[in-house]
């Protein structure tokens, strides 16, 4: 038996995760949540020179709080941030949370990327990061958007617009690994200006257009496109019903940012936040404590790889974009 994808190729084919999207369309940016039916064991790890986040110190293994309600990946830079208190809220009035005392104080580290010069319009009054992360919460389902959706609405890369984009993997022990990413990168997802993806020698069928790998490969160049404006991250989720602790998921973490390597070129710059959480539920016992947990950060690496492809693959074109979509590019 060989892995293949889940029902839904999606995150969300880990049992009891669902995930949310709220977008704005005039604002050209959006919030992405992931909850689970219950709190989750989460790590994270950070490989970009430039990250934004919220909460991601109680990631640590060697911290107090070891499950979380709830994770954010949201467009807006620092003003982004806010969009896990919408969450909380949301969750606070469900009556989850941390328990400390006779109050629950629900627990949502968050990530968030640079879109405030996508062409969108960023004149607000007030912040609007944390109603979107409100209605991202409310949105929670095991369907969701991909492409120009949550998160990823209004991401970009260094020649085509970014995405929102997710992948799964039915491991042979049962296990599931799923990834979520929204994709903002410096890099390119395709290989020079042909539509092929870097990620080509990971597809499974034809789930980013099928086109196989590049015939010729460019220099070492860096894409000059966004490299003045500092306008760039992509942040992203892996997550699995594998029981695993805290340190094996920022384990398992680490081993998913050879996903954005595999299909970004280049990554982890110090212009990029590259940042990848990592999830687990909890739900299926580790046959072998030592092999189990290799597999599953390679099939995460494997899985992140497909969802940053697709996530350019699916982006739709929308007014006052400034960069085509694939599709519109390449037909």
């Amino acid at each position: 038996m060989t892995a293949k994808p889940g029902l839904l190729n999606l995150i969300t084919d880990v049992p009891g995760l669902r995930v949310g999207n709220a977008s704005d369309g005039t604002l050209k940016s959006g919030v992405t949540v992931l909850v689970g039916d219950a709190p989750f064991t989460a790590g994270m790890h950070v490989m970009g020179g430039a990250p934004g986040t919220r909460e991601t110190d109680l990631l640590a293994p060697d911290k107090t709080v070891k499950q979380v309600d709830a994770l954010t990946l949201s467009g807006g830079s620092a003003f982004g941030l806010d969009a896990a208190s919408g969450v909380m809220d949301v969750l606070h009035g469900m009556g989850r949370g941390f328990p400390v005392g006779g109050v629950r104080v629900p627990i949502v580290p968050g990530a968030i990327l640079f879109d405030l010069l996508n062409g969108g319009d960023k004149d607000w009054s007030e912040n609007p990061y944390k109603a979107l992360g409100a209605a991202a919460m409310r949105a929670a389902a095991p369907r969701f958007a991909l492409g120009t959706a949550g998160a990823g609405t209004g991401a970009t890369t260094a020649n085509l617009k970014g995405g929102l984009g997710s992948a799964s993997l039915v491991l042979p022990s049962g296990h599931t690994v799923g990834a979520l990413v929204a994709v903002n990168a410096l890099g390119s997802a395709t290989v020079g200006d042909s539509p092929a993806f870097w990620a080509a020698p990971f597809e499974i069928g034809a789930e980013f257009g099928g086109q196989g790998p590049a015939r010729d490969y460019p220099g070492t160049q860096i894409p000059a496109t966004k490299l003045g404006q500092h306008a760039n991250t992509t942040i992203g989720i892996v997550a699995t019903d594998a029981t695993l602790t805290q340190a094996q998921c920022t384990r398992m973490a680490t081993a998913a940012h050879d996903g954005f390597a595999r299909a970004l070129v280049p990554s982890h710059t110090p212009m990029d936040g590259d940042l990848i959480f990592a999830v687990s539920t909890g739900a299926r016992p580790l046959a072998d404590p030592v092999y189990d947990p290799m597999l599953l950060g390679h099939s995460a690496s494997t899985c992140m790889a497909r969802a940053i492809a697709r996530a350019v693959y699916t982006a739709t074109q929308a007014p006052g974009d400034r960069l085509p979509t694939w599709h519109e590019k390449f037909g």
